[in-house]
């Protein structure tokens, strides 16, 4: 092991014990790692902070099982934050083609248009239930396709504050629409209403 993977093991086994100390140490260490690797991944700052977020999470919950026999501190942080990212991605990406159903028009069987109408009216039902403001964030965004930036600028609140409005909402709608059944009816899809 070489040295500097033997401190941060060291600091890694204090801060699962409860050593405050340790665990700015190892976080100063490692979170512009984790960071860099979960942005290029989503694409997204504030995703990208939530990803680091609950890997530290997790390395507080779990840190004891790291074995240095089988790699570095940094590759198993990578392999975590990988891992996070492809979650957040899966989970998005359940949601995402219903919002396209609804916003399109494409030429369908009528047993097909019957199971779109039916989806189209579970999503409406869906959006109605959302708090007010995960609601509008959510209409604009998938619906009349204004960007982030737009609405912060149209409702004057922090872009961030609109991103955390819509990721809420995305999350309601899902549980809302998987306890109906319709999660992961459709594939593919492309997310409305990025901050461009």
């Amino acid at each position: 092991m070489n040295p500097q993977n033997e401190e941060m093991t060291h600091y890694l086994r204090e801060m699962c014990e409860g050593s405050v100390q340790a665990f700015d140490l190892f976080y100063s260490a490692y979170a512009p790692f984790i960071m860099q690797v979960a942005l290029k991944l989503t694409g997204e700052r504030m995703e990208a902070e939530d990803v680091c977020h609950e890997v530290f999470l997790e390395v507080l919950r779990k840190g004891k099982d790291y074995d240095p026999a089988r790699g570095s501190i940094r590759a198993w942080l990578a392999v975590k934050t990988r891992s996070r990212c492809l979650d957040r991605l899966r989970r998005k990406q359940r949601i995402m083609p219903m919002a396209d159903e609804a916003l399109s028009g494409t030429d369908e069987s009528g047993e097909d248009q019957a199971l779109s109408r039916l989806e189209r009216d579970a999503l409406r039902a869906a959006v109605h239930t959302l708090p007010e403001t995960q609601r509008k964030a959510i209409l604009g965004s998938y619906f009349t396709l204004q960007t982030h930036r737009e609405m912060s600028e149209a409702w004057n609140v922090p872009i961030g504050t609109v991103k955390s409005w819509v990721r809420y909402g995305l999350g309601n709608l899902r549980k809302q629409l998987e306890q109906q059944g319709w999660s992961g009816s459709t594939e593919g899809g492309k997310r409305h209403g990025q901050d461009r």
